[in-house]
């Protein structure tokens, strides 16, 4: 491993408002990652699913849900601490336990909308790691028009009925707590929306289908999901409220996109300090691959992208922090990292040459994982088309 992956700081320089405590966690976070995950990530690569022992484990010592408050069973933490785990997570090349998925975006539903009851019934358990979460929100027939989803959630007394299928669901074999997105209101599209909290050893009615065979990220698993009359009490409707799941969606992605730009802009740091580091010792027609005039404008390329990178992403983490970051930034920051990754990392395949085709060496399997990412969190299209949009009311605005 390069020293750049190992140097006791953030992935690269920064002007985020770390503290002391924040570098001890990180340094507990690297061991973790380094000693327990990914020494194992081919084990569970074959098998497509990261033990439960790992979450445990990772409850232990405290690496999920860190935001979440203490009376919850969080650390009451701020966001820089969710940032460092993904950061040492990626910069070991760990894709499993999708620790983020769990802690960032699933858990802020409950806490954020949750009712009382609700928070303390799961938070407590996602915390420790008994209990794992994900979110079904695509289904076969769309994944980025959220309003078109044909699974339906219908009141029948105390209890709530909910039928249909849905897909690409990560943590979907592991998971016990499964937020559902269902419409309550078929005709009524956004305003139609609701959001369940189904607990998978209690639904009957419900099954998971098979563990999807992806081009990458092995370890990790991704299921389908089905529904068949399947009960869950209407105390699990989340926020107790009918209509409301589609305005906590859309503002759930804001961070969602925020969090995946963090992995992605981390990679493009791990797949640079990889390929300088090869390019140093690999040596053709007489010289280093590093002193090639191509090597060199490459690299330069990336490093001046990785360093816009840096300075957009930072940007939005602090207005993130200040309350204000705004959609269209986060999309933007989202498109933008995510086709830079793939852009950057494929050419550090090239520069590896026949080696960057061979699974063994870690850029390859960095460009068979990473290329998901440009796909979920919402498809750059829907970014741009995210952007488009606001630029236009902003132009209709300035008359």
């Amino acid at each position: 491993m390069s020293p750049a992956e190992t140097a006791d700081a953030p992935i690269a320089p920064s002007d985020l408002p770390y503290t002391e405590a924040h570098s001890i966690f990180r340094a507990s976070a690297r061991r973790f990652f380094e000693t327990e995950c990914a020494p194992h990530q081919e084990a569970w690569g074959k098998a497509k699913l990261a033990p439960r022992s790992i979450w445990a484990r990772a409850g232990e010592m405290g690496f999920l849900c860190p935001r979440v408050p203490p009376e919850y069973g969080g650390a009451g933490a701020d966001i820089l601490f969710s940032v460092i785990l993904i950061e040492e997570q990626v910069r070991t090349g760990a894709i499993a336990p999708m620790m983020s998925l769990h802690s960032d975006i699933v858990a802020p539903y409950i806490t954020n909308y949750g009712t009382e009851d609700q928070k303390r019934r799961y938070l407590p358990g996602m915390a420790s790691g008994q209990t794992i979460a994900a979110i079904a929100m695509t289904e076969p027939s769309g994944g980025s028009d959220l309003q078109s989803m044909r699974t339906t959630a219908r009141r029948d007394g105390d209890d709530y009925i909910i039928n249909g299928q849905k897909t690409f669901i990560s943590n979907g074999i592991c998971a016990d707590l499964i937020i559902v997105a269902a419409k309550t209101d078929p005709d009524a599209r956004a305003r139609g929306i609701s959001l369940f909290l189904v607990e998978a050893d209690k639904a009957e009615g419900f099954a998971r289908g098979r563990n999807l065979d992806k081009l990458g990220q092995h370890a990790s698993d991704t299921a389908e999901l089905f529904f068949e009359d399947v009960r869950v009490p209407a105390a699990n409707l989340l926020g107790g409220e009918e209509g409301r799941g589609f305005a906590q969606l859309m503002d759930r992605l804001v961070e969602e996109r925020l969090m995946a730009s963090v992995a992605s802009v981390a990679m493009i740091d791990r797949a640079l300090a990889i390929t300088i580091d090869y390019v140093k010792g690999r040596k053709a027609f007489g010289q280093r691959i590093l002193d090639f005039q191509n090597t060199r404008f490459k690299l330069a390329e990336a490093k001046t992208e990785a360093t816009v990178l840096h300075i957009f992403l930072e940007r939005c983490l602090m207005e993130f922090m200040d309350g204000g970051l705004d959609p269209a930034a986060a999309a933007a920051l989202k498109y933008w990292a995510t086709d830079q990754q793939c852009a950057i990392i494929d050419d550090c395949v090239q520069l590896h040459g026949g080696y960057g085709y061979i699974l063994d060496y870690p850029i390859a399997q960095m460009w068979v994982d990473g290329r998901i990412t440009r796909i979920y969190a919402g498809a750059n299209e829907i970014m741009k088309d995210i952007i488009g949009r606001a630029v236009s009311a902003e132009a209709t605005r300035d008359g």
